[in-house]
């Protein structure tokens, strides 16, 4: 005999086939034997089954009368009357009944009963018996599971190997809006819709050749009532026989729309974490009003908006009342401007430096007159107008498919400095209130960066200019000697800081030359400067020793400001061609003979001014016509990965070929600054060169 895979499981033209299953299955379960009595009531058959439930062997019951060997005697009456019912007028009975088994115990056993005829015309009795606790048990289980599938708030299908639908429970029909007279006899491929038959096929398919169930997988999308945006998890398990064979399948569908939102929400909330973590550290990274923008603008792209632009408001940037009337037209200065792809928006944008009058009605003059976000979740034609400066830019941003449009403001301490303006081109969701509140925690966030570069920028200039107008512009004090100065505030990023240079005229045509560097930035070490300044040109008069100078410059100093600071001071005599120097913690001075090699001057190096107690000594150094003397501050030579040592010698090395060249003292300034100096240069730097004349 062939196992089941060889059995042919139908005809060609779709008629069942054979099947052979093994013991095991829902007969073998419940022992349904059989026993048939003749007209006499003599049992003339004896399956199996009937001696495994009553004890009695085949060779022990047939031929016997089957009342007194199996019925009590109080119910010997009662059966001969339902036997002769059912041998002499064909009625059927069903029921418990209870039977006397081998081994003296009476049991309850359910039996069904009818009349035979065999082909003489003779009349038989067929009783079918099992045991009672084993159906009730059945029954019970089988009433369980109806009842739970039928009252499940979960879909319950059952498929035949033909993946049909044999089965579905009322939960099932309410998911998928078909009846179950729909769902009978039919596969999924007529049931579900197109876009999701191929999926479906292929899973149940899987499970039924595999018998490895799919849990919870998730389905998406308008494949049941509610259309898009509906979630389903879909369970689908093998049903076998007790011998192992496929009976079918069974498929549990859940709705799990508001399961599936919340992950979609919780998953947003979290890349809204995110995107803030990041702007928090991508956006301030400087102190660069233009930077800080373009960070903001680019952070937004592609995350929020596939074109991102930050205005201010002009008045903001140079420090002016900025307070804007609702109805008022307002002057804006675009800053930057980023987008996802190229695209014809970017040319409706004004361009980033460009100063800008905005009409009262633009969408973005509103939202900075307001304070208040301002969207515009499904743009029309007529909204294009109010978004762009004028009717051509309009038309681009509708070439560029614009469709929604988000403007927040930028505020930073109470005050409005300008917005942030948001378009969507490909992304094809409008904003919405999440987008908006992410939108302002952004502009927020920046707007606070925006501010501090515009202060730093108020306070930079404010300290450059105050430098600058404490600085002399020195010319030849007299016919014995050139000059040329220079002074380079650090880079556009960076604070001014306390450099000076000074050049005052003594007694017996005496010059004195002076280099300074107060320890710090800002305009505190501006100011701090201009006192320096100030008090050495009043010790300069009265015509102390250079080592002097500089130690009553370290008592007026000590204890007065938090400030310190080195310096270089000399006295260049033209009578007697000699140069007196002092240090208080300065870089050494550069000597460029005439005829010779430069080098460093080496003076007691002294402590800085403001610290108190030092001492400082005074050092002759000759000085002839045709020499050349070089006073600098460090941020002439230091770098953050050169040591000074190597630096100084670099100096050296530029100035040899300079000199040897014959390069007049201002082409020998504008030389080492060019060479030395480099744009990321975070101290500013001032420059003092002087050389005797005949």
């Amino acid at each position: 005999m062939r196992n089941r895979e060889e059995q042919p499981q139908g005809d060609a033209d779709g008629a069942p086939g054979v099947s052979l299953s093994p013991p095991g299955g829902l007969l073998d379960v419940l022992a349904v034997g059989a026993v048939v009595l003749d007209e006499r009531g003599r049992i003339v058959l004896w399956s199996p089954q009937a001696e495994q439930l009553f004890g009695y062997s085949a060779a022990e019951a047939l031929g016997r009368y089957a009342a007194p060997l199996l019925v009590p005697d109080e119910h010997i009456e009662l059966v001969l009357r339902l036997f002769d019912e059912v041998m002499r007028e064909g009625k059927s009975w069903a029921g418990v009944f209870p039977i006397k088994c081998k081994d003296g115990k009476v049991r309850a056993f359910e039996f069904r009963n009818m009349r035979l005829h065999d082909d003489q015309h003779a009349t038989y009795a067929l009783g079918l018996v099992t045991d009672r606790a084993a159906l009730r048990e059945i029954e019970r289980d089988l009433a369980f599971s109806t009842l739970l599938i039928q009252q499940s708030p979960m879909g319950v299908a059952v498929m035949d190997t033909d993946l049909r639908y044999v089965s579905v429970n009322p939960a099932l029909t309410r998911l998928d809006g078909v009846s179950e007279e729909e769902h009978l006899g039919r596969t999924v491929r007529d049931v579900l819709p197109p876009g999701h038959v191929e999926q479906a096929e292929t899973v149940l398919q899987r499970v039924l050749e595999t018998g490895e169930p799919v849990i919870d997988h998730e389905v998406l999308g308008g494949a049941m009532p509610g259309g898009e945006g509906h979630a389903w998890s879909v369970s689908t398990y093998r049903l076998d026989d007790a011998g192992g064979q496929p009976l079918g399948l069974s498929v549990a569908v859940t709705d799990i729309t508001e399961r599936h939102q919340a992950a979609i929400q919780a998953e947003q909330a979290r890349q809204r974490l995110s995107h803030l973590a990041e702007a928090s550290v991508r956006i301030g990274t400087t102190l660069d009003l233009e930077q800080t923008a373009r960070e903001l603008a680019e952070i937004t792209v592609p995350e929020l908006a596939d074109i991102a632009a930050v205005d201010v408001l002009d008045a903001a940037v140079r420090d002016q009342p900025f307070r804007l009337p609702e109805e008022e037209t307002a002057r804006f200065r675009a800053l930057a401007l980023a987008t996802a792809y190229p695209t014809v928006a970017a040319d409706a944008a004004d361009p980033p430096g460009q100063v800008a009058h905005y009409s009262a009605d633009r969408l973005v003059t509103r939202c900075v007159a307001t304070g208040q976000p301002v969207a515009v979740p499904e743009v029309q034609e007529e909204d294009l107008r109010s978004i762009g400066r004028d009717e051509q830019a309009a038309g681009l941003l509708s070439r560029a498919g614009v469709h929604s449009y988000l403007a927040v403001p930028l505020i930073a301490r109470g005050e409005v400095l300008g917005a942030l303006d948001l378009k969507r081109t490909r992304n094809p969701k409008p904003f919405d209130h999440d987008d908006t509140i992410l939108a302002c925690e952004l502009a927020g966030r920046a707007a606070v960066c925006i501010d501090n570069a515009r202060l730093y920028r108020q306070q930079h200039n404010i300290a450059l200019t105050l430098q600058r107008s404490m600085l002399p512009t020195p010319g030849p004090t007299s016919a014995r000697l050139r000059l040329a100065s220079r002074y380079q505030p650090a880079g556009a990023h960076s604070e001014i800081g306390g450099d000076w240079f000074d050049v005052l005229e003594l007694e017996e045509e005496r010059t004195a030359l002076v280099v300074g560097d107060v320890m710090g930035s800002g305009v505190n070490a501006a100011a701090t400067m201009g006192r320096l300044r100030t008090a050495t040109q009043t010790l300069a008069r009265l015509a102390l020793t250079p080592a002097d100078v500089l130690s009553h410059l370290d008592q007026i100093t000590t204890g007065l400001d938090p400030y310190f600071a080195t310096c270089l001071y000399a006295v260049y005599d033209p009578q007697h061609h000699r140069c007196h120097l002092a240090s208080a913690g300065h870089l050494p001075p550069v000597l460029v003979p005439a005829r010779g090699e430069p080098r460093l001057i080496e003076l007691p190096v002294g402590t800085p001014l403001g610290i108190g107690g030092g001492e400082h000594g005074t050092v002759p150094v000759d000085l002839h016509p045709g020499d050349l003397l070089v006073l600098y501050t460090d941020g002439l030579v230091e770098t953050r990965r050169d040591d000074i040592e190597d630096r100084l010698q670099v100096l050296l090395e530029l100035l040899r070929p300079l000199a040897a060249s014959g390069c007049s003292l201002e082409e020998t300034c504008d030389r080492l600054l060019e060479s030395l100096r480099s744009p990321e240069n975070h101290d500013d730097v001032a420059l003092l060169l002087m050389s005797p004349t005949e």
